[in-house]
């Protein structure tokens, strides 16, 4: 993080603007905006910033000096003049004041972001300076996300915020009221403009509210890894969460966006060498969650497709604890996608088989007489370990030796890596191109199309359309 977000007050504080364009103009009705006085400095300055700096301050049709720093709390330098910017940026830095360069990151000691107004709810956009375009691309998405009402959603909670303060001593009961307020029927009022309404409401519940509601747990599929494939609900329920406790095969980027002050706890299982037992593990739900904390379970994948989702919501489920499962895009829908290579194809296969490689004694003891019939696709989870049996078995049992067969390592990530080979070629091919867990395995005709399909490596050529 080169810059770190902060929000600052400029209300009836002096800020210098050197430069009179329309650079200039635009930096000026921004700080104008949050109330700052204004005292602009520059040789030519357009007619409107003069009229705006006159009536929220000084405007000075001069050259820059450094006296003009005298009782400045910040400043933006928005001239053309490269010699004149680094001048003003090394005599803000030597009095400690603020500076801001515009479109000039090395000079600057702050920037200023793309700005979602929906006072007093404001939200910045910032790409550290490296692109402001694409800052202003991102906020012109969230703007339509984010309602106008929000803001007078806001005036009414801080209306109310001394009195639920009050009323509540714990933070942690506060935060479950406001976060149930805020998602129900008060919230809906204020959008509909019925703010007098849910006031009414909102002062009801604030007497009426349980003081301890009960904890629950939710059960989040993660998917594959690229963040991008979680739900929307998946998103609200881990933002909700006063814990989470996830796996080895959740990446970082969707651990980081659970609530910030969330206790993380890391229960990740690989082969054989589990950070945390499942008995364990599904203790630690019920602990929680009889706490009366809100409790994400994050999983990789599907919690329910070789996720032991089931065995940790049938503990719940006897302890009488309220739970919510969110399905999430198990590892092969989403590894075949990001390889090219479709599970099901009219031509090559009209079923696919899910398959763990790893069952719970540790053994590859699997029906393999069901696993070569013709026209199906089968998908092996954590089998890299038993690759070579893998072939091995399927070729004893009947299925061609010629039989198409690729390994996914990391799929939907930037890390991934496919090998493709064939089942009496595989091991030989990973000898020499080795690859390692989290890795998926498909077998089946449908991997011959990938040679066509593989759009994910080349997806950066296509230069797609935002």
């Amino acid at each position: 993080m080169d810059f770190l977000p902060l929000f600052t007050k400029l209300d009836g504080k002096t800020c210098l603007l050197v430069g009179g364009g329309e650079v200039a103009l635009r930096k000026a009705r921004l700080l104008s905006k949050a109330g700052a006085i204004l005292r602009v400095v520059a040789p030519d300055i357009t007619p409107e910033l003069e009229q705006l700096a006159r009536e929220s301050g000084q405007c000075l049709h001069a050259d820059y000096r450094l006296d003009y720093l005298d009782g400045v709390f910040l400043v933006i330098a928005a001239t053309d003049d490269q010699a004149l910017n680094e001048q003003v940026s090394r005599d803000c830095n030597a009095r400690n004041i603020p500076v801001n360069v515009v479109d000039n990151p090395p000079l600057c000691s702050f920037i200023l972001p793309a700005i979602i107004d929906r006072s007093p709810i404001v939200v910045a956009v910032s790409s550290g300076g490296k692109s402001p375009v694409l800052a202003r691309m991102i906020r012109s998405r969230l703007e339509s996300s984010i309602p106008a009402a929000y803001g007078r959603l806001a005036g009414l909670v801080g209306q109310f915020r001394d009195a639920v303060k009050a009323r509540f001593d714990d933070i942690e009961d506060r935060r479950d009221f406001w976060e149930q307020t805020l998602q129900g029927p008060v919230a809906e009022m204020v959008y509909a403009g019925q703010e007098q309404a849910a006031g009414e409401m909102l002062s009801k519940l604030i007497n009426e509210a349980e003081l301890h509601p009960g904890g629950e747990v939710y059960l989040i599929g993660a998917g594959p890894g690229d963040p991008d494939l979680m739900t929307f609900k998946a998103l609200r329920l881990l933002q909700r969460a006063d814990v989470v406790l996830y796996d080895r095969l959740v990446a970082p980027e969707i651990v980081e966006l659970c609530r910030k002050d969330a206790e993380r706890i890391f229960v990740g299982k690989a082969r054989s060498n589990h950070a945390v037992p499942q008995q364990d593990i599904n203790a630690l739900l019920v602990e929680h969650a009889k706490q009366g904390r809100k409790v994400a379970r994050l999983k990789g994948g599907d919690p329910f497709i070789f996720g032991r989702g089931g065995e940790e919501i049938e503990q719940l489920a006897n302890e009488s604890i309220p739970f919510q499962v969110v399905p999430g895009v198990t590892a092969a829908a989403g590894c075949a996608s990001y390889a090219g290579i479709p599970l099901t194809h009219r031509d090559y296969a009209q079923s696919v088989r899910f398959v763990t490689g790893h069952l719970k004694d540790n053994s590859i003891n699997l029906p393999w007489a069901e696993l070569v019939h013709g026209h199906q696709t089968i998908v092996f989870y954590m089998g890299l370990v038993g690759l070579p049996v893998i072939c091995e078995q399927l070729i004893a049992h009947g299925r061609s030796a010629d039989t198409p067969i690729a390994l996914v390592q990391q799929g939907t990530t930037r890390h991934q890596k496919v090998v493709v080979a064939t089942l009496a070629t595989m091991v030989e091919e990973v000898a020499k191109n080795p690859v390692k867990a989290p890795t998926l395995i498909i077998v089946g005709e449908v991997v011959s199309l990938r040679e066509k399909l593989a759009w994910y490596e080349h997806y950066d050529l296509a230069s797609p359309s935002l």
